[in-house]
């Protein structure tokens, strides 16, 4: 078994990072289960990084059967799979399909880096959530080569032009706030 390398433990909780769902709160998670997001683009919220990704349906029933990414040879597939359907959403002017597929390109990427760090998966110390050593060969193994074929689809992705286009248009048109003005009138940001 290849020995693992050590890191500096963090003691002072100002500087250490809890893991996220530790505070989890699902009521005000902006992303719901019971929405079909394709008859309702305008309550998806395009978000941070993979944020919504194993909650939205349609798509995730759609995407997440092709999403694999224990091998080499998984990861070609799946990734590649995942970016056809990443372009089919685009050829449809289904930008919340094609924000999906991107979030699981990212997520391959993040999903195997995870285990190409920690092997077992488990990235916290679960007595103090202090970071667990990384694999010896985090930077060389299997897991961490899947993640570079993830890395490079998603960023095919997150580049396309005509997908920029559409989540500009997204954000401008459903994600806009309401904002109050001087004279109490309601106006939009971005008018």
């Amino acid at each position: 078994m290849p020995r693992k390398r050590t890191v500096s433990s963090t003691s002072n909780k100002a500087k250490k990072r809890l893991p996220s769902y530790l505070d989890f709160d699902h009521d005000s998670y902006g992303w719901k289960a019971n929405i079909d997001y394709r008859e309702h683009p305008e309550l998806y919220r395009i978000g941070r990084g993979e944020q919504g990704v194993l909650t939205c349906q349609p798509y995730k029933g759609e995407i997440c059967p092709h999403w694999r990414f224990k091998t080499v040879p998984e990861a070609i597939e799946s990734s590649n799979k995942i970016y056809e359907i990443f372009l089919n959403y685009l050829k449809q002017n289904d930008f919340v399909g094609a924000d999906m597929a991107r979030k699981y390109l990212q997520m391959g990427f993040t999903r195997s880096r995870r285990y190409a760090n920690h092997a077992s998966g488990t990235k916290y110390d679960q007595t103090n959530y202090d970071i667990l050593p990384q694999e010896e060969t985090h930077m060389t193994n299997e897991k961490a080569r899947s993640a570079e074929i993830f890395k490079q689809k998603w960023f095919e992705a997150k580049d396309n032009d005509l997908y920029k286009e559409m989540a500009t248009k997204h954000r401008t048109t459903y994600e806009t706030k309401p904002t109050k003005t001087r004279r109490n009138t309601v106006t939009h940001k971005n008018e």
